[in-house]
């Protein structure tokens, strides 16, 4: 499969050949590889801060003659801007290439992409020692340019950093389950190595270098084999821990993931309902055993704690915690600013990690955006448990669901927690919360209408919800959340 940049990369070519022979700043011709590395270091550099990168071309002397580049001398040429681009330059460069036939000439082209995080500037020196294209040669930045570029800056997301050291194709396979990413994609895996290569860099899971590849993050996170094999996200596995009773004194066991998140993610939920407990019920006049918790609940929250935790956090990853009465999905990271816990449900999330929650999208491993606690809470209701508690902590958040309890066996606080939260999801569906479907949610009979009264009057008295409209009777009262 054609590198995708190459089409553009001759169409500029050509540009500056035909009629008369000038460079572009997107572009730069070289007879072949010069001693004068410090220039090569520039000229590296000022593509990078260019908009969309740029390309030398090797094998086009100056005067605009085609006299390409022998096969021997391509791995000495991209050997040597590999090493610079790594070695000289802050931060290290991206660079691709390809050998093309133009005009029955074979020349070399090396791709430089644009780097996100600018200036680029030569290592160990200030951000002043810049360079940029102008007028089709490569010129030191001024200070203005700088202010720029800088201007243009975006700090890289955690996802593009690498997690590997240099690898070649095999080595990099080798290392990712693609075939599980093929099937939550729902297409087929490149049948050819290199476009298959060319595919996992479109998705961002590798970065391609003149000498091979880095396996980013992102395709770490999302699809090792082994997490254990780097370095940097062995402490990323999620943990699995299951007690006996209500605390943390007597431990069961404890399970580590291994698979890249994506990867593992449904032989996780599998694992997860097969070990969670479970309670007889009658389907169609046969006994069958089912989880105590909804499945599309699980799924939610786990989801979630893997997706939003802060990757910066190195020391701890996340955590699903099994009790007799309750389950826990932890996360590091804390609630990003300006969000409240009580208002999780039906908002748009914002994710530390948008490269990963919408990869998880795409996979269909996790709801479209804005519904994911608004399902639990449906399915909560739905399974007669206790009421979602959320609980920001100083570096982590916690999600916890409680196994079933009757009406009469919750707690004030929770029974008025629950009629919060039912409101929420009535307000979600552009109906209102009333006596019948509060009684409805509890499963409560129509003698407990009382109950149900006394229930909503508090509420209100707390200020978790509020009355729709003061006119009328309390019998048929409508009710909405606090904030609507």
């Amino acid at each position: 499969m054609t590198k995708h940049w190459i089409v553009q990369a001759l169409n500029l070519l050509t540009q500056s050949l035909e009629p008369v022979p000038h460079e572009l700043n997107e572009l730069d011709w070289k007879a072949g590889l010069t001693g004068n590395k410090e220039r090569l270091i520039e000229h590296l550099i000022a593509f990078a801060n260019h908009p969309n990168g740029g390309f030398l071309v090797f094998g086009v002397q100056d005067d605009a003659t085609l006299v390409g580049v022998e096969q021997d001398a391509v791995a000495q040429i991209i050997n040597t801007l590999a090493n610079l681009g790594r070695d000289a330059v802050e931060p290290p460069l991206v660079i691709d290439h390809a050998v093309v036939d133009y005009q029955g000439t074979a020349l070399l082209i090396v791709y430089i992409t644009e780097q996100s995080n600018k200036p680029v500037h030569r290592r160990g020196k200030s951000i002043e020692e810049a360079w940029i294209r102008s007028g089709g040669t490569t010129r030191k930045a001024s200070r203005q340019d700088v202010g720029g570029l800088m201007l243009n800056s975006q700090a890289p997301r955690w996802e593009s950093l690498r997690a590997s050291n240099l690898l070649q194709g095999g080595e990099l396979l080798a290392l990712l389950d693609l075939s599980v990413i093929a099937n939550l994609l729902q297409r087929p895996l490149p049948a050819e190595e290199r476009e298959l290569l060319q595919w996992l860099a479109d998705e961002g899971m590798i970065t391609p270098d003149g000498n091979g590849y880095y396996i980013t993050n992102f395709g770490a996170i999302a699809a090792a084999r082994n997490l254990e094999q780097f370095d940097t996200l062995k402490r990323k596995r999620i943990r699995l821990i299951r007690y006996r009773g209500m605390n943390k004194v007597d431990t069961i066991d404890e399970t580590m993931g291994h698979k890249g998140y994506a990867a593992g993610f449904e032989g996780l939920i599998s694992h997860l309902t097969r070990v969670l407990p479970h309670s007889e019920v009658i389907q169609q006049s046969l006994r069958t055993e089912v989880c105590l918790y909804p499945e599309i609940a699980l799924r939610e929250l786990v989801a979630n704690a893997l997706i939003h935790q802060d990757f910066t956090i190195t020391g701890s990853g996340p955590m699903i915690e099994i009790f007799d009465d309750r389950i826990e999905f932890t996360n590091p990271g804390s609630l990003l600013p300006g969000k409240r816990p009580d208002r999780l449900i039906g908002t748009t999330p914002e994710s530390r990690n948008e490269v990963l929650a919408s990869a998880f999208r795409r996979y269909r491993i996790c709801e479209e955006r804005g519904t994911g606690f608004q399902k639990v809470v449906a399915n909560i209701e739905l399974f007669g448990l206790p009421p979602v508690v959320f609980t920001p902590m100083e570096n982590a958040f916690r999600v916890t669901l409680y196994a079933p309890k009757k009406f009469d066996d919750m707690t004030q606080d929770e029974r008025i927690e629950a009629c919060y939260q039912h409101a929420v999801l009535q307000y979600l569906s552009s109906q209102t919360l009333t006596n019948t479907t509060l009684r409805e949610r509890f499963k409560l009979h129509d003698k407990q209408r009382n109950a149900v009264t006394n229930l909503i009057v508090e509420a209100v008295a707390k200020g978790r919800i509020k009355r729709k409209s003061l006119e009328g009777g309390n019998k048929f009262a409508e009710y909405l959340p606090y904030w609507a």
